[in-house]
């Protein structure tokens, strides 16, 4: 029994602590060093583009449109995904627990007391609604975003556009991170360990994607466009 506790009160929090812990240090930088993050570059050249488009090309525009179309594509597949999730979670509630039971007795699986299969469904459930929401709301967003860039220049206000274009990709950006969170926690069924190992691999995986090598070499470069756009 003791060891039981120990897997679950020790293992769980730590990987909890390694994502929120890679993505506190992740929002230091894009906050600090923006030109180190691969986060901070596309929001460089975000404002590059948006700047871009408000000089009246109509290529560009059209451009735009289809960019943000794309973005809106990949947030409704991230709203949709999380959702289905969800529901899926509701079901598997209602259907495992006492299989659960039966399957996952040892102490490797962890504790398999009621509270803690509650804990277990109920921790992910709230991450993946969570997801959904930052998802949803950035879908408004890039909504508004796309008829604010086509207004009429009489009706145009491009620093209100632009921050509504930002806070759209921001929120896209933290519901698809969010979804990758609680990807650890639905393994935690099977066991404490699987999700600090599955924590571990996330954030090897967020880190090359975050900070790539190829960013780091265009230091300087970057750094120009910062000062240019800010």
């Amino acid at each position: 029994m003791g060891l039981v506790v120990y897997l679950d009160t020790i293992l769980v929090p730590l990987s909890i602590f390694l994502t929120v812990g890679y993505h506190a240090y992740l929002w230091h930088n894009f906050k600090k060093k923006p030109f180190t993050t691969s986060i901070g570059i596309n929001e460089l050249r975000m404002r590059a583009w948006f700047l871009d488009i408000q000089q009246g090309d109509d290529k560009k525009g059209m451009l735009a449109v289809q960019s943000l179309r794309n973005t809106l594509m990949a947030t409704t597949s991230t709203a949709s995904i999380t959702i289905l999730f969800n529901m899926a979670l509701a079901a598997l509630t209602n259907n495992s627990y006492k299989a659960s039971r039966d399957l996952f007795d040892n102490q490797i699986f962890g504790l398999q007391s009621d509270g803690m299969f509650a804990l277990n469904f109920g921790s992910a459930s709230l991450l993946l609604l969570l997801s959904f929401l930052c998802s949803s709301m950035s879908i408004g967003h890039l909504i508004d975003a796309n008829f604010l860039i086509n207004a009429s220049a009489e009706f145009a206000c491009p620093g209100h556009t632009q921050t509504v274009l930002e806070r759209g990709f921001l929120l896209a950006l933290i519901g698809n991170r969010v979804l990758c969170i609680t990807l650890p926690l639905l393994l935690w069924m099977l066991g404490p360990v699987l999700v600090v190992l599955s924590s571990m691999a996330l954030v090897w995986l967020l880190y090359e994607l975050d900070f790539s090598g190829k960013f780091k070499q265009g230091d300087k470069q970057s750094h120009g466009e910062q000062n240019m756009y800010a």
